[in-house]
C-alpha cells in the first residue's frame, strides 16, 4: 500500500499533461521563485487545446414552479385549513412515481370514484417532484386532472401535501360524499 503511494507521488506528467497545464497557466505569472514544469525532451510539443467554451450549451436556470394552490369549491375555510395543514385523516394513498402521463390520468380517475363509493373522505396522490428545470408532468398535470370532469365532480378541495406526507411532491384531495 505505501509503496503505491509513493509511486503515485513520484510519477511524471505526461507531454499532454504539461500542454494542458501550459495552456490553463499561460496568462498567470508566478508568485515565487518557483517556474512552472519544463516539458520532456524527448517530447514533441503537443497542440494546443481548443478552449472547452463551446462544448456545452448554456441553459437558462428558471425558478421551480410554484406550489398549487388549494381549490375552495364547496369547503368551509375551516376544513380547508385543515385539509391544508395535514389533519384530516388520509383513508387511501395513490403513488403516480413512474407512471406515463395516460396511466397516470386513467389511474388517478379509477381511484377517486372506487374510494368515493367506498366512503372515503381524503386521499393522497403522490406525483413526485419531477425534474428541476420542467417541475415533473405529473406534478403539473394532476391538479388539472382533479378539476376536469368526471373527476371535477368527486373532488371537492385538494391541497399540496405536508413535508412529512410527501411535501411538494404530493397532494391532499378530498372526496364528495355519495348520497
Amino acid at each position: 500500500m505505501r509503496r503505491e503511494a509513493d509511486r503515485q507521488r513520484s510519477r511524471q506528467p505526461t507531454a499532454e499533461e504539461l500542454a494542458l497545464w501550459r495552456h490553463i497557466t499561460r496568462d498567470t505569472t508566478p508568485i515565487g521563485k518557483a517556474s512552472p514544469p519544463a516539458a520532456p525532451p524527448e517530447a514533441p510539443p503537443a497542440p494546443p487545446i481548443p478552449p472547452p467554451a463551446a462544448a456545452r450549451p448554456v441553459v437558462p436556470v428558471t425558478p421551480p414552479p410554484s406550489r398549487p394552490q388549494p381549490t375552495t369549491q364547496g369547503i368551509d375555510r375551516r376544513t380547508l385549513q385543515r385539509l391544508g395543514r395535514g389533519l384530516v385523516p388520509i383513508d387511501a394513498r395513490l403513488d403516480l412515481h413512474g407512471m406515463t402521463q395516460e396511466e397516470a390520468h386513467r389511474h388517478l380517475g379509477f381511484f377517486l370514484a372506487h374510494h368515493q363509493r367506498r366512503g372515503s373522505r381524503c386521499i393522497l396522490v403522490i406525483t413526485g417532484i419531477g425534474e428541476r428545470s420542467t417541475g415533473g408532468i405529473l406534478r403539473t398535470m394532476t391538479p388539472r386532472w382533479l378539476a376536469e370532469p368526471p373527476n371535477a365532480q368527486r373532488v371537492i378541495a385538494h391541497a399540496p401535501a405536508q413535508r412529512h406526507h410527501g411535501g411538494a411532491g404530493a397532494l391532499y384531495v378530498l372526496l364528495r360524499r355519495l348520497r
